[in-house]
């Protein structure tokens, strides 16, 4: 075989997500894309605010000299400056233009600090659900990743995650809002998880994997997690606020409280440069910089939450209420693979809760039109009265 028996094996646990998109192309040439809603992407379908253009096109043509040269690598001195002094702002913290690297991304990011702090058999805990990149990252750089379920509302759990402290355990990596159950942490969860690591005695890195956190609903604000945790991290990116996942724009900051932040910075903007990354791309690091704290309208997604949340508690499905991101994570009546299949009948693509680590869910993203909402309803209520009925999926319906 001319790929590794590990990545074989990586690309079948990853599979998920591209089963639904090979199956929603089936289904779309069956039936006609007006009968396929899928549920499965979280690609956000609003476009940018209109200043990211603007900015991009004024700088791009910009009369100045080596504007596309080499940099630092860590980025822009500018550009870390200007992300460094909000960081100051709303945490209260001296961050400076030394605590930030600009990364391809935020899984750039995540991959640049793991590297720089996993030894072969380390270990980084993941609370379940997760998103399914964590375990390939941390095992890109020998890691091991020890997955920890949260309590029945999604939320971190403290004696578990205590359980699961060993003296190999580098860091704990977090993610709110939360992808895939749009939970958000309040600033409690982040004190316990503090107290956890402070009482431990042990150099544990909190990793807070944020690129949802301007995308927040109700009016409340996400915490500022180095406010709460002495030893953070951020890993981020401007894919989601900004609407721009195909531009791949982040930074990892390290929190001035971490021991030896400057020597972590240091060795992140190393692996940065010896992961492949180089630099974060040279023109949206100056857009960032420039449009401040800009970020979509995040109306849309919180009245499509609304609108289904509200629907699928009538038809009877059980789900805590995302209050960020965009995707909902209700209970399957059946088995979640099984009830995956009773959906396809309907022309409905959605994830198995089993790939993000909480079987017997699904995650539904909110990526998709107002009235594809609408027009799925009776889908989700015909097949979850088909499962109450005990009328489940042939073998062939399911994506097994």
């Amino acid at each position: 075989m001319i790929i590794a028996s590990n990545i074989a094996e990586k690309l079948e646990r990853s599979s998920w997500i591209r089963r639904m998109f090979e199956e929603g192309a089936r289904l779309r040439a069956e039936r006609g894309a007006d009968r396929v809603f899928d549920f499965s992407l979280g690609n956000p379908e609003i476009d940018p605010p209109a200043v990211l253009g603007r900015t991009a096109r004024r700088l791009l043509e910009a009369d100045e000299p080596h504007r596309h040269a080499y940099m630092p690598n860590a980025g822009f001195e500018h550009v870390r400056a200007r992300i460094a002094e909000r960081l100051a702002a709303e945490s209260g913290l001296p961050f400076t233009s030394g605590h930030v690297v600009m990364t391809v991304g935020a899984g750039g990011a995540l991959n640049t600090v793991l590297k720089a702090i996993l030894d072969p058999g380390d270990e980084v805990i993941v609370l379940a659900p997760y998103f399914v990149e964590y375990a390939f990252y941390v095992e890109n750089h020998g890691g091991r990743m020890v997955l920890v379920e949260t309590d029945e509302n999604f939320r971190p759990d403290i004696a578990r995650i205590e359980a699961a402290l060993t003296e190999r355990t580098r860091a704990i990596i977090v993610n709110s809002p939360n992808n895939p159950t749009g939970v958000l942490y309040d600033e409690a969860d982040y004190a316990a998880l503090d107290e956890l690591v402070t009482r431990s005695g042990r150099e544990i890195l909190v990793i807070s994997d944020e690129p949802y956190r301007s995308l927040v609903f109700d009016g409340v604000t996400a915490p500022s997690v180095p406010r709460h945790v002495s030893h953070a991290v951020i890993c981020t990116s401007w894919s989601k606020t900004l609407a721009i996942p195909g531009e791949r724009i982040g930074y990892l900051a390290i929190s001035p409280r971490v021991p030896g932040a400057a020597t972590l910075a240091g060795a992140c903007t190393f692996t940065n440069r010896i992961l492949g990354f180089v630099n974060a791309p040279a023109l949206w690091q100056r857009v960032v910089a420039e449009i401040g704290d800009v970020t979509i309208d995040v109306r849309p997604y919180q009245e499509k939450r609304d609108l289904l949340c509200d629907e699928l508690e009538a038809i009877g499905y059980e789900l805590v209420r995302p209050r960020g991101a965009f995707y909902v994570f209700p209970r399957t009546p059946i088995d979640d693979v099984e009830f995956i299949g009773l959906l396809q009948k309907e022309g409905i693509l959605a994830v198995p809760g089993r790939g993000f680590g909480r079987a017997n869910h699904m995650r539904l993203s909110l990526t998709v039109p107002h009235a594809t909402i609408e027009r799925a309803i009776p889908g989700f209520e015909a097949a979850f009265r088909r499962a109450r009925a005990g009328q489940g999926a042939s073998p062939s319906d399911s994506t097994r």
